[in-house]
């Protein structure tokens, strides 16, 4: 997908647990414009920039992730700690750049 003139981008940066846990499972990314690659390759030194798309589909990768039952994902209480802290960052800083999404498809 490609942005609009209109369209706002927000730099993001993950390191330290974030980041490895977000990499385990960017599996959940597939489907996503890139971002499954963009987070797997990303090194947590610069910001990674994302959009109103990017933030959707990372939210719900990672409520996936942490709802999952599934015996190949295994994830750490660290990694359990880390992706709830960085899914709390993520949606505040979608409802602070984005408040007009309302979470409905209306």
């Amino acid at each position: 997908m490609k942005p609009g003139k209109h369209d706002i981008k927000v730099n993001v940066l993950i390191q330290g647990d974030e980041l490895d846990a977000l990499q385990d499972i960017s599996g959940y990314f597939t489907e996503c414009f890139g971002l499954d690659d963009r987070i797997y390759n990303y090194k947590g030194v610069r910001p990674l920039g994302l959009y109103s798309w990017d933030f959707d589909c990372l939210i719900a990768g990672i409520e996936a992730a942490l709802e999952s039952k599934s015996p190949y994902l295994k994830l750490s209480p660290t990694a359990v700690q880390a992706l709830s802290d960085l899914l709390t960052r993520v949606k505040a800083l979608d409802a602070e750049t984005y408040p007009y999404k309302s979470g409905s498809c209306e």
